[in-house]
């Protein structure tokens, strides 16, 4: 069976097709984005930064994978402006297409041996491209899926943007596996990194051909009939809603220092200190992203079922637990405590990603909605995703790994507040103020049976 949407003045609109386009472009735009978080530890330290030694030369490569946590607000502010003035749909194919050529470009870049400080510089400013997109890809894939879905069933559709990031994860690992295995390091250090970069561009056109085939949600349409286009989106959510801007970045602390923690840092962290070979290791992340997959599926069920905020809160504070327990283990387990290490931290980064979608659609207002939820989810990369990196080699060398696992914790631990200080809108109209009346139970199940009806 086929859900499908109708709308006064559109064609009816299969769920399962948003779903798939929503799917496959944040597929793409995190695998290209993980390719590069893979390559700052396993290979840029040496390409780009041989000058600087192994220590130095790592700090520097993850601050270069930080410039596009940094550069990710100012992407949800310039997308999230378009996106709220103009639609979810050209924006998006913006988004796709930058992300896509900076990727590729990433992978004609020369090593810096051959044209010095240059090979870094662009390094920089094509990650800083990377984060501009991603900045507004991510809202936008799931307003696509939200403003469409039924109210009872809006967690469920609304993880598939999530889902792709986990797809994403799963294929980026891949395409690192799949290239280093049969490979020397000197030839994988030499051109065999290169290859899914240049790769990713069929992967762009195949997303571009999906992404141009969708229409525009019918609540953005409706809201610029009755309203007309907001003229500083941003601006509006700042002044309306603040609060909710806040606390809701707070709760996506977790989530991405949990999966630096469980990638980027284990990945790392289990070549240079457990002494594993390359290729065990980057097999043992796969098999972590599947989990985080998983993790995104169930955690997207339950929301619908238990409510957004219970199952953020249960992750929350797995992952405030996890971590101050990870070391002991993974430090007496060798390559075994490193896979359960890597998959259990990044199951529960998955879990808190999977109610993201709905929970941040349901939490703002459709003419800012775009603005409000891209500027949130991504302000949290700042504090969760480039700030942490910066320190991790540091801390683990002058006090060990254990204490930047009690740093995660504590992150963790701020996260857990801010959902606990948010309201679980689930059901609510997204057509609606935020704040009005939350439907009954009633009114849910009603939606639920006409949604029954309308599917064939």
């Amino acid at each position: 069976m086929r859900s499908k949407i109708a709308s006064p003045r559109t064609r009816p609109v299969s769920m399962r097709r948003l779903a798939i386009a929503s799917c496959v472009g944040t597929t793409i735009e995190l695998a290209d984005f993980g390719l590069f978080a893979l390559a700052a530890v396993l290979v840029f330290p040496r390409i780009f930064f041989p000058a600087l030694g192994d220590a130095a030369g790592l700090t520097a490569s993850l601050a270069t994978f930080g410039v596009a946590f940094v550069a990710r607000p100012f992407g949800s502010i310039l997308f999230g402006h378009f996106g709220d003035r103009m639609g979810r749909k050209g924006t998006l194919v913006t988004t796709l297409t930058l992300m896509g050529v900076s990727t590729v470009l990433v992978g004609f870049i020369p090593p810096a041996s051959q044209i010095g400080v240059l090979a870094p510089i662009i390094l920089v400013t094509l990650r800083f491209i990377q984060g501009l997109a991603v900045g507004g890809e991510w809202a936008g894939a799931v307003l696509t899926t939200a403003e469409y879905a039924p109210a009872g069933r809006r967690g469920f559709w609304s993880m598939f943007a999530s889902l792709g990031g986990g797809f994403g994860a799963i294929l980026s690992s891949a395409l690192v596996v799949g290239g280093s295995l049969g490979m020397s390091d000197e030839d994988y250090l030499s051109w065999g990194w290169r290859v899914p970069f240049l790769a990713s561009i069929i992967l762009v056109g195949v997303g571009l051909w999906v992404r141009l085939n969708i229409d525009e949600t019918p609540v953005f349409k409706a809201e610029v009939e009755r309203r007309g286009a907001p003229k500083a989106p941003f601006v509006q959510a700042f002044k309306a809603q603040p609060r909710e801007i806040i606390l809701a970045s707070g709760t996506m602390l977790m989530i991405y220092s949990s999966y630096y923690l469980g990638i980027t840092f284990l990945t790392n962290y289990g070549g240079t200190h457990l002494g594993i070979a390359r290729t065990p290791t980057l097999l043992t992340a796969l098999a972590a992203t599947v989990f985080y997959t998983i993790g995104i599926f169930l955690g997207g069920l339950t929301a619908d079922r238990y409510g957004r905020r219970l199952t953020m809160a249960v992750a929350a504070t797995a992952a405030v637990i996890f971590p101050l327990i990870m070391f002991p283990v993974l430090n007496a387990g060798g390559f075994a405590g490193l896979a359960v290490a890597m998959c259990i931290t990044m199951f529960i980064t998955g879990t808190a990603t999977g109610p993201l979608g709905a929970f941040l659609s349901e939490l703002f207002r459709t003419q800012y909605r775009y603005s409000a939820a891209g500027f949130s989810y991504n302000f949290a990369g700042i504090a969760g995703g480039a700030i942490p990196p910066l320190f991790a080699a540091s801390i683990t060398q002058a006090l060990g790994a254990y204490m930047y696992g009690v740093l995660v914790s504590l992150l963790s631990l701020l996260s857990l507040a801010c959902v606990l200080l948010l309201k679980d809108n689930a059901g609510r109209d997204l057509t609606s103020e935020v704040g009005g009346a939350r439907p009954r139970r009633s009114d849910v199940r009603t939606e639920s049976s006409e949604r029954t009806r309308t599917t064939t």
